[in-house]
């Protein structure tokens, strides 16, 4: 049957218990969409719904069922399993296309990328609670894991990848439960784009993560950053002289910075309820 695509040549080919599984995967994820309660949710999960795996059927993990919480917004089901499984929710599955074994974070990559605040934060909490600081910031400095034709975020930290997209809550999040923050240059860029975007929420959202970056800056951020140093009359008008001098290394940090930092040291909802004048830029 050479006329038929791959795909479909595949379906034929597939055995029925294949099939079956395809069937009730699906029924799953629609189930996960249209947020039915949480109890129908897992006893599909744990009962009647299976995922082909190795040639045999299996249950969906915790940490796959976590995944259709984020890209759905289930909030209910999302604190469920983290409450029930705690970080082994949070454990990468492994690809079902090319058999990898899971690694890295996909869980925060998908968080920040669909901007699942209020479960990022659940998240996080879980990882609080169970597991030591090393190893908790190692999983938040991990790439975002899988594989990179299934995941388009696999080469970048939940940060980075907060910083280019403008998430400024998934960020601050990251950045007050121990991420490094390692995207400087990358904010640079994207409040240098976003200056002359017409929307001023997407101006705000850059210039937001650019001033939680350097709230949490462990010292003196790198005098020899790239944007300043190729357009510094602009960068002075867009940030300030007092935090572009800083920046360059000429001029210690604004007093408003220092006590915005220890601030930050008490948790995120100390600096997200603050009034926008008491930001950096202003």
């Amino acid at each position: 049957m050479p006329w038929l695509l791959p795909r479909e040549l595949e379906r034929l080919c597939s055995s029925p218990s294949q099939r079956e599984c395809e069937r009730t995967s699906f029924s799953f994820y629609c189930a996960v969409r249209d947020r039915l309660p949480v109890w129908t949710l897992e006893d599909m999960r744990s009962m009647e719904v299976f995922c082909w795996d190795d040639g045999r059927p299996r249950a969906f993990l915790p940490s796959e069922a976590l995944l259709y919480a984020l890209v759905h917004d289930h909030g209910d089901y999302a604190r469920y399993l983290l409450d029930s499984f705690s970080v082994s929710a949070l454990r990468p599955p492994r690809c079902h296309f090319c058999r990898v074994g899971g690694c890295g974070a996909p869980h925060l990559a998908v968080a920040v990328r669909y901007d699942r605040v209020a479960i990022l934060a659940a998240m996080l909490e879980a990882l609080k609670a169970h597991e030591p600081p090393g190893t908790r910031r190692q999983y938040l400095e991990s790439r975002g894991g899988g594989c990179a034709h299934a995941l388009a975020d696999a080469s970048k930290t939940a940060v980075q990848l907060a910083v280019e997209l403008s998430r400024a809550d998934c960020l601050l999040l990251l950045l007050a439960h121990g991420a490094r923050p390692d995207a400087l240059d990358a904010a640079l860029q994207r409040l240098g784009a976003a200056s002359g975007a017409a929307d001023a929420a997407q101006r705000r959202a850059a210039h937001r993560c650019l001033d939680f970056l350097l709230l949490f800056w462990p010292g003196a951020p790198p005098a020899a950053a790239r944007p300043l140093q190729e357009e510094p009359q602009r960068w002075q008008r867009l940030l300030g002289k007092r935090v572009f001098s800083w920046l360059r290394g000429l001029a210690p940090p604004p007093l408003l910075l220092q006590a915005l930092r220890c601030l930050a040291q008490s948790g995120p909802d100390r600096i997200a309820s603050l009034p926008d004048f008491l930001l950096l830029h202003a």
